[in-house]
């Protein structure tokens, strides 16, 4: 327990707390779509990638592919999500380039959530240009304009999910999958030394006004300007496109796939986290409930703290 203490202390100290006064909520609140940019892909297209912010702490909203779920350009249907998980998601999804696309053109994502419309407009202009470094640096593994050789030689993890016998289930009968996932081991993850710990109490002891944003850390001013996460390769489970109001219940609970900053939260952007041991054989199953019936995607998400990759399955509920 002290060690914990000792690791949650140290967190404190080095983390980047919310301002005071900002307001949350935990449901009511409508969901930005985001443009992070656009990347070339391995076979030479140019690929946009979007996110999105859920401005609530708790509230999933599903919006189906339609006019309030739609693009400008190549059908209403891109592959976004229809089921929005809580919080800052980042680049969720891409979309392919048209090969006619210019610096002058525009393609246009339209959200309507909680009776708010929002759009998040994409181009090819070049500083909107996105790699693996940023992705690191924008999802908090990096702090901003950091780099290293370790992490620019970093690949992202790869995960299969395994061929399901049955892809009908009833509602309420649970059904097994089965992910696998490979990776290159980078970025190691680095836990704090004994004498790293032992500094920050020093600290903490020697300076009281320290010691008191510590106990109030809404008063220090923020460490870095990105998020900060854990590094460490895990799996998340979460779906992706459902029916309105349909849940899906997963055993062993997934950590988050979404920015959860919450001190405890199961999230690797907690400010303390315990990494979820993987099987030698990077195979991990897991169940899960269906409390609506209808279709849904789920998708499985490989993350090694800096870079990650999806899988998706799509199974059929009904009565």
């Amino acid at each position: 327990m002290k060690q914990v203490a000792k690791t949650i202390v140290l967190a404190l100290l080095l983390s980047a707390p919310l301002a005071a006064q900002q307001l949350s909520y935990t449901k009511g609140q409508n969901i930005s779509p985001a443009y992070e940019g656009w990347e070339q892909g391995a076979d030479g297209a140019k690929y946009f990638l979007f996110g999105y912010m859920n401005r609530n702490w708790e509230e999933e909203i599903d919006v189906p592919v339609g006019a309030d779920n739609g693009f400008s350009l190549g059908g209403a249907d891109q592959g976004q999500p229809t089921h929005f998980l809580p919080r800052r998601n980042r680049f969720v999804f891409r979309v392919k380039v048209p090969s006619t696309f210019t610096e002058k053109d525009e393609l246009v994502w339209t959200l309507t959530t909680h009776g708010k419309t929002e759009k998040a407009f994409a181009t090819l202009r070049p500083d909107y240009v996105v790699d693996d470094v940023v992705k690191a640096s924008e999802t908090g593994a990096l702090g901003a304009g950091t780099s290293s050789p370790e992490v620019r030689g970093n690949k992202a993890p790869s995960v299969h999910i395994q061929e399901v016998t049955a892809r009908n289930v009833k509602v309420g009968v649970p059904i097994t999958l089965v992910s696998e996932v490979k990776d290159d081991g980078i970025p190691k993850r680095r836990t704090p030394s004994l004498a790293t710990l032992a500094a920050a109490q020093q600290r903490l002891a020697a300076d009281p006004a320290l010691a008191a944003l510590v106990r109030n850390p809404s008063m220090s001013p923020p460490s870095r300007i990105t998020v900060g996460k854990n590094l460490g390769l895990h799996v998340s489970w979460f779906i992706y496109r459902g029916p309105v109001g349909g849940k899906a219940t997963f055993d062993p609970p997934q950590v988050k796939a979404w920015e959860d900053t919450r001190a405890g939260a199961n999230s690797p952007w907690a400010p303390v986290w315990a990494l979820p041991k993987l099987p030698e054989d990077g195979k991990e199953p897991v169940h899960v409930t269906f409390s609506e019936p209808g279709t849904y995607i789920l998708r499985c998400r490989a993350d090694d703290g800096a870079l990650v990759s999806d899988d998706e399955v799509t199974i059929i509920v009904v009565r």
